[in-house]
């Protein structure tokens, strides 16, 4: 990448405008296009002094134009399908991602943490961990500061430890990782991806440049993960909640274990900690595993992981009501993630689910259920979908709501003392909500004002 020729960011959004700034604070031309003709201008500019003269582009780039562009930036969130897309590789443009532009100008180690599950909650557990033994930790990627916002700050002694979608990855090349990571792999986003396949080879791009002088932590204890242990690049690493390993992490009688060489030792007690569920444990596996191959003692390691509380949206606690225990989990966006919360939770539950379509089949979902849920309450553009497939179970104690405010207020009329109101989707938030967090926010809000 040159300063010479002009830059093209494909997207608006946050992602986008973060390239676009990198690429302008650094001496390069800029410009950004958005399939969205009706977008505001002005608006976009005025997020940074940066953007108040870049060139903006919506809905068609004129053929004069397009012969100007040296390469292109694609933000994670559109499609490399896109016929824009499609005509500049027509054309000979090199295209890459923001990961891949962020990659370009970071120094200083790099981890990458990629997953269908547990991403957020464990990239955030390592920064806190290598915050022990490292001065400039930064923790960057989708949990939701860009890589491009910070990646030209990073020194030599800086740890950039980044949370990595299949999006992401997807548009990766020279990106290396010291130590990466891919907790599991389980169904996700098949109307970007339209196979499994191809979902897992994203995920798996995270150890492309990578070789036996780095690691790779996998999960043992998933087909596609345990799969990949073979032909992975790196040394490989495995933590399994299943069973009992020779070599790795594992679970024994509520405590984590490691095996190497034939010896194996406690690392930490599942008590000390308060995140709870399989799926925390297995996140608090990798996370060890992760940090160990930075060299961070495991004394540190235990102390940070006490301290450690859930990340925002991901089995989170928000009040009790009327004896009736409300959790947000808005962060389930799919299938596996709301399993993992249902298994996570100790008494009869009222679920609020559903929302944008993903073309993911439910039924592991709905078999998950296992005399735990008591009512489901339905929203959102699958609820329909979601009703039949639980029907064709038996299960049919179901509800539908209008609204998020509806659909709390029937499950707290629905729900004992003793049980649980459960938001996990196993959806997407758009079309209803800009992002899961404003779900989970709006969620947290209405239990907080329903009458004791």
């Amino acid at each position: 990448m040159g300063p010479e020729g002009k830059i093209l960011i494909i997207g608006a959004g946050k992602s986008g405008i973060s390239s676009a700034c990198l690429l302008l604070r650094n001496g390069y031309q800029a410009e950004i296009y958005d399939g969205n003709e009706k977008l505001d201008v002005e608006a976009l500019r005025g997020k940074s002094p940066l953007l108040k003269d870049i060139p903006v582009y919506l809905g068609k780039i004129p053929e004069k134009d397009m012969d100007q562009i040296a390469e292109a930036v694609i933000s994670p969130g559109v499609s490399p399908e896109i016929p824009l897309v499609q005509e500049l590789e027509g054309k000979g443009k090199k295209i890459i991602g923001e990961i891949e532009l962020a990659y370009h100008f970071a120094k200083g180690k790099i981890i990458g943490i990629t997953g269908t599950n547990g991403k957020t909650t464990t990239t955030s557990l390592v920064g806190e961990i290598l915050k022990k033994k490292y001065k400039d930790v930064q923790v960057a990627g989708n949990i939701g500061n860009p890589f491009t916002d910070v990646a030209d700050q990073t020194k030599e002694d800086t740890v950039s430890v980044l949370e990595l979608s299949s999006f992401q990855l997807e548009t990766v090349d020279t990106f290396h990782a010291d130590v990466s990571a891919i907790l599991n792999i389980t169904p996700d986003h098949l109307d970007r991806h339209h196979t499994m396949e191809n979902y897992a080879a994203c995920k798996m791009r995270v150890t492309n440049r990578q070789t036996k002088q780095d690691t790779c932590v996998l999960n043992g204890a998933n087909e596609y993960t345990a799969e990949f242990a073979g032909k992975c690049p790196a040394h490989v690493v495995l933590f399994s909640s299943e069973e009992e390993l020779k070599d790795g992490y594992f679970l024994r009688d509520g405590a984590i274990l490691h095996a190497e060489g034939g010896k194996e030792e406690k690392v930490f007690s599942l008590t000390d900690t308060t995140l709870i569920g399989t799926c925390n444990a297995e996140n608090i596996m990798a996370a060890i595993a992760i940090c160990r191959a930075m060299d961070v003692p495991m004394e540190e390691i235990a102390d940070a992981i006490k301290a450690f509380r859930a990340v925002p949206h991901r089995i989170e606690y928000v009040a009790t009501k009327r004896g009736v225990r409300f959790y947000n989990d808005s962060k389930g966006t799919n299938p596996d993630a709301a399993i993992q919360a249902i298994k996570a939770m100790d008494a009869k539950t009222c679920l609020i689910a559903g929302g944008y379509d993903k073309e993911i089949p439910f039924d592991d979902w709905i078999k998950a259920f296992d005399g735990k849920v008591k009512k489901l309450v339905l929203l959102g553009q699958t609820a329909q979908i979601i009703a039949d497939t639980a029907k064709k179970y038996g299960f049919t104690n179901i509800a539908f709501a209008g609204s998020l405010e509806e659909a709390v207020k029937v499950s707290y009329e629905s729900a004992e003392p003793g049980e649980i109101v459960l938001l996990s989707p196993a959806c997407a938030s758009w079309g209803m909500f800009p992002n899961y967090e404003v779900r989970g926010d709006m969620f947290k809000d209405y239990v907080r004002t329903l009458a004791e």
